[in-house]
């Protein structure tokens, strides 16, 4: 965001503040609106970028059968509320013609779906769509179990509710075997190791 738009957003939060009946000059709120500023920036960063670009490929010369990155944290905010949203990611890839990403390119993908207002469903979609667009592999699954605090603090009111999606693309969608290794994988991706 611009300067111009980081004071924009901090004159609406003061606003919001007048409008639910606080004080938006007493002394703990006086830098509020900037702080909420500056912090939406950084959870809207991909606003900024409209194609997901930071990763390099590698061809190896023999195929994995699969490659999983599991239990990824992210967060996100809620489109429809502007609350967060919050958990884990598990994404999987089967290469073709040798062709893998780095490894650390899976967590920025994630960030760069999740750095923007959204709903849990199209940022399980829009991994799997990206990975194939970067890959072009034979399969693709995404795996997301995420907490909403639009349903915890607001609403229903169901603290620790777990929301989960999954996209499951090619050989993953056609191959039930694959895709309970997938989900095997994943799974245990939070062991210490």
């Amino acid at each position: 965001m611009t300067d111009e738009q980081i004071a924009t957003v901090a004159d609406a939060v003061k606003t919001i503040l007048t409008a639910v009946g606080e004080d938006a000059d007493r002394p703990g709120l006086q830098e509020t609106p900037r702080r909420v500023a500056k912090a939406y920036n950084e959870m809207f960063s991909s606003l900024t970028e409209p194609t997901f670009t930071d990763y390099k490929l590698f061809h190896e010369t023999d195929n994995a059968d699969m490659v999983v990155v599991g239990q990824i944290p992210f967060y996100s905010m809620c489109e429809h509320h502007l609350l967060p949203f919050f958990g884990r990611i598990s994404v999987a890839y089967v290469p073709t013609d040798g062709t893998i990403i780095g490894l650390s390119k899976i967590p920025r993908l994630i960030d760069f779906v999740t750095h923007r207002p959204t709903v849990q469903e199209n940022v399980t979609n829009a991994i799997a769509t990206e990975l194939t667009r970067i890959l072009n592999p034979a399969g693709v699954a995404v795996s997301v179990a995420a907490r909403h605090m639009c349903m915890e603090m607001r609403g229903i009111n169901k603290t620790g509710s777990v929301t989960q999606t999954a996209k499951y693309l090619g050989a993953f969608a056609s191959d039930q075997a694959l895709k309970q290794e997938f989900l095997m994988r994943a799974e245990h991706g939070n062991l210490n190791l």
